[in-house]
């Protein structure tokens, strides 16, 4: 790979298809245990018949929290390392249809059908007499699609870029190697903004379509620091150096965070993390340093690590790989009728989050397999019709 434009290869790189099937897997699990505790994050919180003891929480928070601060950023640092690729290869118009059908489709259909009914079966499982309408009407925010709100701001941001892309050419030809000190200033950027930003909209508020604008600093400035590192070739390798680095100050800050947490007054969760969402306060602004120190050093560590460990070896990483974007699509609804359907089950939080987080796994990527493998025949099927219809007009 060059360092001076985005290829227009085809070629597949495999450490990364392997590194969003795990984070794919991750966000699935981390939503079946957010579902049972008593800060929430998943919708099923607002429904759950057991929670989590609070020493278990706190332990959870200290053991996977922190994940939770930068594994999105890290979803859109690989977006950005990818897009301007996918942009040369296709063309801005035509990547620009594909993404309305491959981000914008699953979206909308999730936010006025599927989400929805997911939350209104869960709903009268759990004794709730309302109707699908009702809930579609009523959710808030209004045209809440689950998890799906990063594949519209994913798209957002895409379509954004592709025009950009379209009318100036792309960003400028990278001048020199990304630097310790450029990553510091894109830290400092997002850590800024994301202060900015939650003096209006506070960490964990809604918005129409859910869209996180809380969390759009990191997205956003993610996203371009892969565009960025893709024209300097992070997408095949990222710097040694770079990479110690990276892994060195996020195991630090990971370390280190619980810790801080506890001194800083933060015994419990669910009724102490108020002055850390946004504001004018302290706990804010160092939340949103933190965030950005773990969203850009843990991103490219992780990258980097994948890198190094993880090649695509295998049919079955190959086929877990093309799963792993349905499996994100269609978690929501696994999610939702797996713990409505364990709800009657006398067992307490910490016994059903691990049930419910395994069945969703491995059912979300068999569905994900299916949905592939269906969209394969299609195309198939497309091409050997046009095939079938070339050789008819040669024969007339």
């Amino acid at each position: 790979m060059t360092t001076t434009g985005a290829p227009a290869s085809r070629t597949r790189l495999a450490h990364l298809d392997d590194l969003k099937v795990l984070m794919v897997a991750w966000v699935i699990g981390g939503h079946a245990l957010l579902g049972y505790s008593a800060v929430g994050g998943w919708a099923y919180d607002e429904l759950n018949e057991v929670t989590f003891t609070p020493g278990v929480e706190i332990g959870l928070v200290a053991v996977l929290g922190p994940s939770g601060l930068f594994v999105i950023g890290l979803f859109f640092f690989v977006a950005g390392l990818l897009t301007e690729r996918a942009i040369h290869r296709h063309g801005p118009g035509p990547y620009v249809r594909d993404r309305l059908v491959r981000l914008g489709l699953p979206w909308l259909l999730s936010a006025l059908l599927i989400w929805p009914l997911s939350v209104w079966v869960a709903s009268v499982t759990a004794g709730m007499q309302v109707s699908p309408w009702w809930v579609f009407t009523h959710r808030d925010p209004f045209l809440d699609a689950g998890s799906l709100w990063f594949a519209l701001v994913l798209l957002v941001f895409s379509i954004a870029f592709a025009g950009w892309t379209a009318l100036h050419g792309g960003p400028p030809a990278p001048s020199g190697p990304l630097t310790g000190w450029h990553l510091a200033g894109a830290t400092a950027a997002i850590a800024v903004a994301t202060v900015v930003v939650r003096l209006v909209f506070p960490a964990r508020s809604g918005q129409i379509a859910d869209l996180h604008l809380w969390q759009w600093p990191q997205c956003l400035g993610m996203f371009l620091l892969g565009v960025v590192a893709a024209r300097r070739g992070w997408a095949v390798h990222i710097p040694d150096p770079i990479r110690r680095a990276c892994g060195w100050i996020t195991v630090g800050v990971l370390m280190a965070l619980p810790v801080l947490a506890v001194a800083s007054g933060l015994h419990d969760v669910a009724r102490d993390d108020g002055p850390y969402l946004g504001g004018w306060t302290w706990q804010a602004a160092a939340t949103a340093a933190v965030e950005a120190l773990l969203v850009t050093c843990g991103s490219i560590a992780f990258v980097g690590l994948a890198e190094r460990r993880l090649h695509g070896a295998g049919p079955r990483a190959r086929r877990w790989s093309r799963a792993a974007f349905a499996a994100f699509v269609v978690q929501g609804p696994v999610l939702m009728v797996t713990a409505a359907a364990l709800r009657p089950l006398p067992v307490p939080a910490e016994v059903k989050a691990p049930v419910v987080a395994v069945v969703a796994i491995v059912v979300c990527f068999w569905l994900g397999g299916l949905w592939r493998e269906a969209a394969r025949r299609r195309r198939e099927d497309r091409r050997a019709s046009a095939a079938d219809d070339g050789a008819a007009r040669d024969l007339q």
